[in-house]
């Protein structure tokens, strides 16, 4: 099975945090480039995707034409934000941004033909909605993308987004449309976004094509295992024709901005599952996301992209010692997921 990585000479660079975590989030991209891919390479059926800027109107797909002006006009004056404060301007703001999501479109239409497995680490722009950047985010990749194979012929698309943020941006460009959308999340009083709720189910022909799983904070690995469970169940029932996967890293425990506790056993737990799909013929294309230790984030990334291909390497774990949270927190987990299970039973 054929992997997919998305290469441009800038990717190692691209950045739309705050100068803060600049290096923190390059850095997640160079480790992975500069070690992670050549180990990939000499052990699985690797090929680089050289990535080139797909044309702008593509931006429309999931963005508002005077959201798409605006960004470009404050690139070309380079001060300023492009939200309410934690997504910077600059100059070449715009040229980058459309450049991170060329790598996902490039590798959407490359995996609808021909099938596979594809990564984009400069992907995952989740926070990015119709009209308005956010949260290190300026355009949604990822909806665009599932927009885009929607109206080339692919019928049942599923978006898992594991990221510890909420993917407010996908939910609310997407919220309409027949297109399944799950996220597990942290989920508490103050947590970017504060959306994500098990009750914000979808509407129209998006109805209960949304579904979100908020991990009380500091859930560990025996609370995602229950994620897991239920979002295995839900792919199941919707037998889906292409799997894109926000692989944000910033759930593992210790990650600055977040709280959760996750280990690698969780994400080899959650690529062990996708690659029984991948092993149907069903193309699975992942995105970077979020994360801000760099080691720990690239080595997922690694880990994740080798067992979805059906050939995990030793190297890359898990090498962690598994995490358990406290009875009440696997007790309000349960019941969010029971709820969520009697829903969807209804409409899914």
């Amino acid at each position: 099975m054929e992997i997919l990585v998305a290469w441009h000479k800038e990717y190692r660079d691209i950045s739309f945090t705050p100068p803060s975590l600049k290096d923190r989030w390059t850095g997640s991209r160079r480790v992975f480039y500069d070690r992670f891919l050549p180990l990939l390479q000499s052990m699985l059926p690797l090929r680089i995707v050289e990535v080139r800027p797909i044309q702008e109107d593509v931006l429309l797909l999931a963005h508002d034409e005077k959201y798409v002006s605006f960004v470009r006009e404050v690139s070309r004056i380079g001060v300023g934000l492009l939200d309410y404060g934690d997504t910077p301007a600059f100059p070449g703001v715009y040229e980058k941004a459309l450049l991170a999501v060329s790598g996902t479109f490039m590798l959407a239409d490359l995996l609808r033909e021909r099938g596979g497995i594809g990564f984009n680490p400069q992907g995952g722009f989740h926070h990015a909605r119709r009209l308005s950047a956010g949260g290190f985010c300026v355009f949604n990749d990822i909806a665009i993308a599932a927009r885009h194979l929607s109206r080339n012929g692919v019928q049942r698309i599923a978006i898992v987004d594991i990221d510890a943020h909420h993917g407010d941006g996908t939910q609310e460009i997407l919220y309409r449309d027949a297109i399944l959308k799950i996220s597990s999340h942290g989920y508490g009083y103050g947590f970017y976004p504060g959306t994500g709720w098990i009750d914000e189910l979808g509407e129209g022909e998006g109805q209960c094509r949304n579904i979100n799983l908020p991990m009380p904070f500091p859930s560990g690995d025996d609370v995602f295992r229950l994620v897991l469970t239920f979002i295995d169940e839900i792919l199941e029932r919707y037998h889906p024709d292409f799997i894109i996967v926000q692989a944000g890293g910033d759930a593992y425990k210790g990650d600055p901005l977040v709280g959760l506790r996750l280990t690698d056993n969780s994400y080899y737990a959650f690529s062990l599952m996708l690659s029984r799909y991948a092993s149907k013929g069903i193309p699975i294309l992942m995105t970077g996301g979020g994360g801000y230790q760099p080691e720990v984030v690239a080595r997922l990334w690694a880990l994740m992209l080798a067992c979805v291909s059906g050939k995990c390497i030793k190297e890359l774990g898990p090498i962690d010692r598994e995490t358990v949270s406290e009875p009440g927190i696997v007790k309000a987990m349960q019941s969010r997921i029971e709820h969520l299970r009697k829903k969807t039973a209804e409409c899914l």
